[in-house]
């Protein structure tokens, strides 16, 4: 069990990973600037987590402290790409649902907007997925359901 002890604006934590993780269920990630943690296989925003978590306003740390805090809690905190997705409406008409197989696992079940490889947010339905969108002025390049399993992806019904 991996816990850490943090004083952040003047205040004292004891964080565990676990604690995060059961805290961030159900959350929605918000969008992504430069830097992201990976929460059960989730991208968020390094202080959406802290501030979930702690309950600090996001004014009172830096995204430094916060990426520093995780990686000490055992999570995989990165840099997004700085190149972007090629964003042309030739290449936005060709756009289809794909995704690596990893990418997907967590979302089996749940609705999904992706936009280039990137998956932006999942939720258990469509109307939360363009809540979201609209929320954050997103827009995705397509919008579908991750399949439970082979059968419910390939439409067959099972033996």
């Amino acid at each position: 069990m991996t816990q850490v002890q943090a004083t952040i604006a003047h205040q004292k934590f004891d964080l565990q990973r676990s604690d995060v993780e059961r805290r961030l269920r159900g959350v929605l990630p918000e969008p992504l600037d430069d830097h992201y943690v990976v929460v059960d296989g989730r991208r968020f925003p390094p202080k959406q987590v802290v501030s979930v978590v702690t309950g600090l306003d996001r004014a009172d740390f830096n995204t430094h402290q916060a990426r520093q805090l995780l990686r000490r809690l055992g999570f995989v905190v990165s840099r997004r790409s700085s190149k972007p997705p090629d964003a042309t409406p030739h290449h936005r008409s060709r756009v289809t649902p794909t995704a690596d197989v990893d990418v997907l696992r967590p979302f089996v079940g749940q609705w999904v907007a992706q936009r280039g490889p990137e998956i932006l947010v999942a939720a258990s339905t469509p109307e939360a997925v363009i809540a979201w969108l609209e929320r954050y002025n997103q827009t995705a390049d397509a919008m579908f359901r991750v399949p439970r399993d082979e059968h419910e992806a390939s439409g067959i019904a099972p033996e």
